[in-house]
């Protein structure tokens, strides 16, 4: 465990000397020898090494090998009272033993540790450091065993008297122990009480603490050498005046001034204007004892310390006054009449202080004046001078103890101000108490840190510090206070450790009182060390112990266990874990009887307990009686199961088979977008099939392909063949494809069955290999230039590309009339065409490849030399076959030299191969022929060179034709692109017999497949689902979009349905949590929920079902799309590390690193966010509950192993208990709220439960709205979002869930409740809600009358709690009928937030626009008292926007900031629309998918006071410039920036972050693309690249008030590293004209 802040500080303090070499003096090791043999309590002067002593004993304990001497480990155990204490004795130990040491204190969080926590404890530390109440609790929970502990050590052990946790510790466990563990105290003085003087009080206290702790006081008798070793303090008496200057008529004026206002804040609470509410009643008894308080300190101070003084008090009273603004006006006019008594006070002070102004402040500076007219005390002059008398040096460390905190508090005011002693820095501490002069225990740590240090020379404190609190160089202790006892005498004289150091008492003179109090404390000191010595260390005369049988509960299972005396703590513990807010805090009620002598105690719990009241037995006195109450309660609590086995209170925790462990590795845990995992994808068991293997053909289900064209277009039929019959939604639809400037309507129906004989197969499976691989792949394997010899890809049967797991026939249907849409047939003419020209492919590769290669030239054809020579005229010469002219329009062929597919154009008579090879050619230029092209090339000799050439069309890449291409995309509008088209000699094509509407219709299939993949995999998943219900029907589609992710780019996704689908369950999962836990309140019930359908447990779900296969989470990539029997021309070879399809679940396959999510690899391996998944689940939950209604979700649900069904059974369970339930309405009150909602319940408990506060429990309701409102919200949330979803289907999913959180929010509810009058009804006992809903109800009727904004309106929560209670209490009474709770919600709610109406908070807006427009916002916050300031600044061009929110809250303040800031903003958009005689250029976006999208719309207005300002300072990194008088930048510091990462993305990246640290708007970028017909080589080594278009950018970058830089970059191959390119240059140049630092590597 870490150490804070304070043991960091205690561990700079220790003395230097190591202490792992200590080498002991003899009285401490007669002391150790003592303790060796018996329990010991040592009795040695402060700084005597006691803990030594203890180290010594520690250590020889694990020598003896006592901590593990049964097999069982035990442990050691040190306490000390204070954590300060605990902190320095843990270092002090840790030093000293090779022990493993714990610390331990209640700031560590150690009252929350499980069981568990406590075992890792046990087991990994042999010595445990800690506050005696830690230990306590620990045994009393059962955590621990006094039977585990071997030793104990008590630090400071005189403590152990009356409820000190350490006599609790004895009395409760170790007395009763048949085990006890070894005890040794420590301690400077045994005896404790005030005024003891004789040997025989000194006597009884001490032998009273040996009985507590069983153990025999010992100390040395020989006092030499602790004298000779031990630093001991002289000391000495100061004597001070008594004081003189009395203020009787001031004291008079402030006694009649505080009747006064006493007696006017007493009339509110005993008068007419007494308010009806108790906790404003409360409040004000607290501000009329607060003014008694305040009223006394200043008394105090004037008596103790001096008018001057006096004042300063005041002043601190009137920093300490209660604020007026949060509470009610009743609570408020009480508050100000304690401000109007300060004040009064405060004056007439003043007014006695001042002859004048100047002669006060003189009295201030100069105490010397103020102590000759009376203004300070003799007191405090004394001890004023005593700090003179300390010289001048810094060097002193003073410790001054005072009895009053506010004494601490003025004097060292007071002492600050004086400038004879400006030389000490003087500060104050005081002890953790809830006193309003108490110090924050932070800022305790660092004041205490700072006397260690010597930062503070004088310090004031109260006792808190008088105990074990080591500083070495203290040399001075001052007693302002005399000590009250022998041990704050002895203690406080102990911290004075310098040598020569003193100890100064002050003394009244002539004060016979404080004299023989002191000389009392003197004697008492004396006659105990004396009796601590006389007792004979080898002789035991222990008292018997005789501790009462405490009334105790103990738990059979754990041992845990209550007493009386811990059982009322243990019951305010329980009520602080109920659910409670501002209004009502959960706390027991106690009711006493008196019957004759006798109490009886009566306990009321909080309307949300399990239990609310209970009376327990008679007892002699009122105290005792109401621990009897809390134990029966506890008895009960726990046999309840609202306190578990340890006796605490029940905090829902996930179950063990729910928890979602994070793996050592990561810190996201699941269900989150941080963590990425790696999955499979599910195989399409509609596609699989053995058709392949039968020997005598196979029987297939046909799905018939057709498409219509917007433009006059057509294209040939398909038919797809699978084995497998599909579902109707799957093989009856439509699919629309997005051409470039049209759009094809595919239609897909079912045909029924065809069977196919063995030859037809092979013949259809040619055709698919041939064209798909023609097309979309190679037909032609490896290259010279790649060193790799030329093969033919379908030279022999390539089984290998088809699988049974994946396999089906796409084929071309004969053309047909439009007339018959019903008949159709396969075009087995052009399928046995293609099989034709594979055999004769495979005929010329397999006989003579060098027909191919040319070096004997066309063997096939005739060997005359020119086309004009041959004896037919109008025929062309193919390589497979001779055609008439006029028969080539748009016939297909195949180029022998490249396997590219085209289709012919025209002939072109006017040119031939003898002609000049033209530049548009898809060959190199050159000034040769065709002829010598071929033959230098591909070593072909034309035969027929004569012959025109054919115009051919090329075939081209498959696209997704799923995107609508007519909208934007990120790289800009679509253009469409000019054909392409080459010429080619016919000798070297073969000619295919196919049509070309067939070869068109290829270019669709890859879309249309995917589509239906998709479709089928959604089916697959939906008959896991559904099983054998078939209650109701979900449509593919409906599936397919809920396992759609936005990533994919498509025109739907699982958005909305996720955002409808977590209203669902969540309703879901509430209703059957109110239903099913009836005894669990509000905060449990939430917290199962949470546990339910957190992303978490969701994910976990999920992939147990295998989910993760089934998603879709990355868009269409056509160029990887391969067909059955098709070679991927761009494989992604599997490096994933895992040999299956499906991806084990281990964290070697989960990461929080920058991974390409959505990319899968050949094998179908992806990584995915692991919220994807959780989004999916409520996708799907939300898509059964729009197809089937709520019984289909939850029929899903239950398939997912969610317990989310209530049935209607439990609904009227839950109606009984209501109408068996009591209630006190007013009169007609339910029947007036019943005519304002339209409905009439059937049970009026529940409505009256529906508007009961919690705080209602002062007037004996035993129950709330709590647990109907945690119902409710989720009834609206579901109700709600169910309207939003179907009333705006086209809007987009993040809008959507901006209406959600508009319509859903507490606000909303609120404003509902107010307009609908509804508010007057909530019964509740709080004075302060009823003036915060009064003062609401006045904001919004002013709101309405526009004279405020409501986003400047605050809610009280409790408005919108009682709606959604009053929902869920409408619900329950009709029996779960969200029909008719929408009924009766709609009007009450409307109108209903739209996307016109919706307002976005101006933060969110402000970050949006600056998104948009490539800004960035900077906030400073910064905490002054209880007021929060947050400063957003907004840089512009030119122009710096700040705007400044102050509010108690960050959130609230950093609200009103953003609102300034927006305004600005906005006007200054304004501005620029206005302006229309510049181009409003659009700039495009910095980053990747990583950074903001497309940014930077520059304004026309502002554009030109820019642009005029730019033209003189554009800079261009061409041109020389001088920069050595350039102003610098708004920044003055120069950034510096590691070296420039030149990855791809990294350095916009890095520039993004520049402009986001300097606040400069973002760059803009403008690419061009240059394309090429000869290959570019781009890089060099791993990064170079080859390509045929390049791409160069220049970036334009404005620095505000500075310039405007422009950079271009080099070309590169691809956009994005042109952009990266561009980015490296501006960073250069901007190291160049020292706007910042590259770092060298």
């Amino acid at each position: 465990m870490g150490l804070s802040a304070v043991e960091s500080s205690l561990k700079k303090s220790q003395c230097p000397h190591e202490i792992k070499h200590f080498i002991p003096r003899r009285y401490q090791e007669k002391v150790f020898e003592v303790a060796k043999r018996k329990n010991t309590i040592s009795v040695l002067e402060t700084g005597a090494g006691k803990t030594m002593i203890a180290v010594m004993l520690i250590k020889h304990i694990a020598d003896q090998h006592i901590i593990k001497s049964t097999g069982h480990k035990k442990s050691i155990v040190f306490m000390a009272p204070t954590v300060h204490l605990v902190i320095q004795q843990y270092e002090v130990i840790k030093r000293s033993t090779t022990l493993e040491v714990g610390l331990y204190y209640g700031a560590k969080g150690v009252d929350d540790w499980s069981p568990e926590c406590w075992e890792v404890e046990v087991n990994k530390h042999d010595i445990m450091v800690m506050t005696p109440q830690i230990l306590l609790d620990a045994l009393r929970n059962a955590f621990l065993r006094i039977e585990m502990i071997c030793l104990m050590v008590f630090d400071e052990c005189h403590r152990a008297t009356g409820n000190h946790p350490y006599a609790k510790i004895m009395k409760e466990f170790y007395h009763k122990s048949g085990n006890k563990p070894k005890i040794f105290g420590m301690t400077a003085s045994p005896v404790i009480k005030k005024g003891v003087s004789s040997g025989m009080d000194c006597e009884d206290q001490i032998s009273h603490l040996e009985s507590i702790l069983d153990s025999q006081v010992y100390t040395v008798e020989d006092t030499t050498e602790i004298k000779e070793n031990i630093p001991s303090a002289v000391q000495v008496c100061k004597l001070y005046n008594p004081t003189w200057f009395t203020c009787l008529d001031l004291k008079a004026k402030m006694e009649a001034l505080w009747s006064k206002f006493d007696a006017s804040i007493k009339l509110k609470l005993q008068g007419p204007e007494k308010t009806e509410f108790e906790d404003i009643n409360d409040k004000v008894k607290m501000l009329r004892k607060q003014l008694s308080n305040d009223y006394m300190k200043i008394l105090y101070c004037l008596d103790d310390l001096g008018i001057i003084c006096a004042y300063e008090a005041v002043k601190i009273c009137l920093e300490n006054a209660p604020d007026v603004n949060e509470e009610c006006y009743y609570y408020n006019e009480s508050s100000l009449q304690c401000r109007y008594f300060l004040d009064e006070v405060l004056s007439m002070m003043g007014e006695l202080l001042q002859e004048g102004y100047i002669i006060h402040t003189d009295f201030e500076l100069d105490y010397l004046k103020a102590h000759k007219v009376g203004y300070i005390s003799p007191k405090l002059y004394e001890l004023l001078h005593i700090f003179q008398s300390l010289g001048s040096t810094r060097q002193v460390l003073c410790l001054i103890f005072v009895e009053r905190i506010i004494t601490a508090k003025v004097i060292q005011r007071y002492v600050k101000k004086l400038p004879c002693l400006s030389h000490f820095t003087a500060s104050y501490l005081t002890g953790s108490t809830t006193s309003v002069d108490a110090l924050e225990p932070k800022l305790q740590k660092e004041i205490l840190e700072s006397f260690y240090t010597g930062k503070v020379n004088l310090l004031f404190a109260t006792d808190v510090v008088e105990e074990g609190i080591h500083v070495q160089n203290c040399s001075y202790v001052i007693r302002f206070d005399l000590p009250k006892t022998v041990r704050s005498y002895v203690q406080s004289r102990g911290r004075a450790r310098k040598n020569d150091s003193q100890f100064i008492i002050m003394l009244e003179k002539d004060n016979k009182k404080q004299r023989d109090h002191l000389s009392d404390i003197i004697k008492s000191e004396h006659s105990m060390i004396d009796t601590s010595r006389t007792r004979d260390p080898y002789v035991c005369n222990l008292r018997a112990c005789n501790f009462e049988d405490a009334n105790a509960y103990y738990v059979e299972a754990t041992g845990a266990s209550v007493t009386p005396d811990s059982s009322v703590s243990l019951i305010y513990r329980y009520c602080e874990k109920l659910p409670g807010d501002r209004y009502f805090i959960p706390r027991p009620d106690f009711h006493f009887r008196l019957y004759e002598g006798f109490y009886q105690c009566e306990i009321t719990l909080p309307p949300n307990a399990a239990i609310q009241t209970i009376v327990g037995p008679m007892s002699r006195n009122s105290h005792s009686s109401k621990q009897l109450v809390c134990l029966e309660a506890c008895k009960m609590l726990h046999q309840m199961g609202a306190l578990d086995d340890h006796l605490l209170p029940i905090v829902e925790v996930p179950l063990e088979n729910e928890v979602i462990v994070k793996s050592k590795e990561l810190s996201a845990g699941a269900g989150t977008t941080k963590r990425k995992e790696l999955h499979g994808t599910t195989c399409i068991h509609a596609l699989s099939g053995t058709w392949g293997e039968k020997v005598d053909g196979a029987s297939f289900e046909a799905y018939k392909f057709e498409f219509s064209c917007n433009v006059d277009e057509t294209y040939s039929g398909f038919v797809l063949l699978v084995e497998s019959k599909l579902d109707d939604d799957v093989g009856n639809i439509e699919v629309n494809l997005y051409l470039i400037a049209k759009m094809v309507k595919a239609y897909v129906s079912s045909c029924g069955k065809v069977h196919l004989t063995a030859d037809q197969i092979k013949q259809a499976m040619c055709f698919q290999e041939f064209f798909c691989n023609g097309l979309f792949g190679r037909l032609f394997l490896g290259t010279e230039a790649d060193g790799t010899e030329r093969e033919f890809l379908l030279q022999s049967d390539i089984n290998s590309l088809w699988s049974l797991s994946y396999s089906y026939l796409l084929l071309p249907t004969e053309a047909s009339d439009n007339s018959n849409k019903i008949s159709w047939n396969i075009d087995w003419r052009g399928i046995c065409s293609c099989a034709n020209v594979v055999e004769f492919l495979r005929e010329h590769y397999s006989n003579d490849l060098e027909h191919f290669k040319g070096s004997r030239g066309n063997l096939l054809l005739s060997s005359t030399g020119s086309w004009k020579t041959d004896s037919r005229d109008g025929i062309v010469h193919f390589a497979n076959s001779s055609l008439d002219t006029n028969n080539l329009e748009d016939m297909v062929v195949l180029a022998i030299h490249t396997g590219r597919i085209y289709s012919v154009v025209e002939v072109v008579s006017s040119i031939s191969a003898e002609s000049p090879l033209e530049e548009n050619a898809d060959v190199a230029s050159s000034d040769y022929t065709y002829v010598e092209y071929f033959k230098t090339t591909y070593g072909i000799v034309l035969m027929y060179p004569g012959q025109p050439l054919l115009r051919l069309k090329q075939s081209h890449n498959a696209h997704n034709l799923l995107v609508d291409q007519g909208v934007s995309l990120p790289d800009g509008l679509v253009q469409e692109k000019e054909q392409a088209h080459v010429h080619m000699p016919p000798e070297i094509l073969v000619s295919i017999d196919i049509r070309v509407d067939v070869l068109k219709s290829f270019y669709l299939l890859p879309s249309l497949l995917y589509r239906l993949e998709s479709l089928m995999l959604a089916s697959q998943i939906r008959k896991e689902i559904n099983g054998q219900s078939s209650n109701f029907y979900i449509s593919s589609s409906l599936v397919l979009e809920a396992l759609t992710t936005l990533r994919c780019c498509d025109n739907f996704s699982l958005e909305r349905l996720e955002l409808l689908g977590d209203s669902v369950l969540k309703y879901a999962v509430s209703s059957y949590l109110f239903l099913k836990y009836t005894e669990k309140h509000e905060g449990q019930l939430t917290a199962r929920r949470t546990r339910a359908i957190c992303n978490s447990n969701l994910h976990k779900l999920g992939i147990k079902k295998k989910l993760q296969g089934y998603i879709r989470d990355s868009a269409f990539e056509p160029r990887r799309w391969a067909a059955p029997g098709q070679l991927s021309r761009f494989p992604e070879p599997c490096q994933c590390g895992v040999d299956t399809l499906e991806v084990p679940l281990d964290s070697r396959f989960q990461t929080e690193k920058a991974v390409k999510v959505g990319k899968f690899c050949d094998n179908g391996h992806r990584w995915m966010n692991s919220k994807t998944i959780a989004d999916c689940v409520e996708a799907l939950i939300g898509a059964y509950y729009v197809g089937g209604g709520l019984f289909a979700a939850l029929h899903l649900m239950k398939w997912l192993g969610i317990d989310s069904e209530a049935g209607s059974s439990l609904a009227v369970e839950a109606i009984t208990r209501a109408s068996l339930r009591s209630y006190r309405p007013k009169t007609d009150e339910l029947a007036t709220l019943e005519m304002k909602l339209g409905y009439e319940f059937s049970v009026k408990g529940l409505l009256h439960e529906a508007i009961t506060h919690a705080s209602q429990q002062k007037l004996g309701a035993s129950y709330c709205y709590q647990r109907l409102e945690f119902l409710g919200d989720s009834v609206l949330d579901v109700l709600i979002t169910q309207h939003l979803y179907r009333s705006h289907t086209d809007v987009d999913p993040g809008v959507l869930t901006d209406l959600r959180s508009a319509a859903v929010s507490n606000e909303n509810f609120a404003r509902a409740a107010i307009r609908q009058n509804l508010h007057p009804h909530l019964q509740h006992c709080s004075g302060l809600l009823q003036s915060h809903i009064s003062e609401y109800e006045r904001l919004i009727t002013e709101a309405e009358n526009s004279t405020i904004s409501l986003e400047d309106v605050k809610c009280p929560k409790v408005l919108g709690d009682m709606v959604e209670s009053i929902a869920g209490a409408i619900l329950i009474d009709t029996k779960l009928n969200l029909d008719e709770v929408w009924r009766v919600f709609k009007p009450i709610l409307s109108p209903i937030v739209s996307p016109s109406t919706l307002q976005l908070h101006p933060l969110r807006k402000l970050s949006e626009l600056c998104d948009s427009l490539g800004y960035f916002l900077r906030e400073t916050c910064t905490k002054d008292d209880a007021l929060a300031h947050v400063e957003l600044s907004l840089q512009l061009e030119d122009v710096l926007l700040v705007g400044n929110g102050f509010d108690r809250s960050r959130k609230a303040a950093k609200h009103k900031a953003a609102r300034q800031v927006l305004k600005e903003l906005e006007k200054s958009v304004e501005r620029r629309e206005h302006c229309s005689d510049l181009d409003n250029d659009i700039g495009t976006n910095l980053t990747d998918k990583e950074f903001p999208e497309p940014v930077n719309q520059i304004g026309k207005q502002n554009m030109m006071t820019i642009q005029s300002f730019l033209e003189s300072k554009t800079t261009d990194p061409t041109q020389a410039y001088d920069y050595s008088n350039e102003v610098p930048s708004h920044n003055s510091a120069t950034p510096v920036i590691a070296p420039i990462d030149t990855r791809k993305g990294e350095p916009r990246k890095c520039l993004f972050e520049l402009c986001k640290q300097l606040q400069w708007p973002m760059p803009t970028f403008t690419t061009t693309e240059q394309k090429s017909r000869t290959p570019i080589e781009f890089g060099e080594g791993s990064e170079k690249r080859i390509g045929f278009s390049s791409f160069q950018s220049k970036i334009s970058l404005h620095i505000p008030n500075s310039c405007t830089i422009v950079c271009t970059g080099d070309p590169r191959a691809d956009k994005k590293t042109s952009m990266d390119s561009a980015v490296v240059a501006m960073l250069h140049e901007l190291q160049r004209q020292r706007k910042l630092v590259i770092r060298h590597s």
